[in-house]
């Protein structure tokens, strides 16, 4: 399996495998790609993992809000993620990650 963070409000567009796009005819199914549970902060953003299969090569990823995306036209439209971290790489990233935790309740 490979890893990526993806920040919040941004989404999975097209998905590459050795052989080019993602065909579903092909592979008689979509890429694995399921987002995991966890999340970290890094400078008040939040970026949820994602695990995906290993023939995945690349990950399309582009805003969910598409109004933001014409509103600000000098703001990124979309992105190729070419580097899929290992299960390793993403829990050193997790251990470096500012920690969030709600404060604790004090019942009287």
């Amino acid at each position: 399996m490979k890893y990526f963070f993806l920040s919040d409000g941004w989404t999975i567009g097209r998905v590459w495998e050795l052989g080019g796009l993602w065909n579903e005819s092909a592979w008689r199914r979509k890429p694995e790609i399921s987002q995991i549970n966890l999340c970290v902060w890094e400078q008040d953003e939040k970026l949820w993992l994602y695990r995906v299969e290993d023939a995945v090569l690349m990950v399309e990823v582009k805003p969910t809000d598409q109004a933001q995306v014409e509103a600000a036209p000098q703001a990124i439209g979309q992105v190729i993620l070419k580097r899929l971290i290992t299960a390793d790489q993403a829990i050193e990233r997790i251990c470096a990650s500012e920690i969030s935790a709600p404060e604790p309740r004090v019942i009287s």
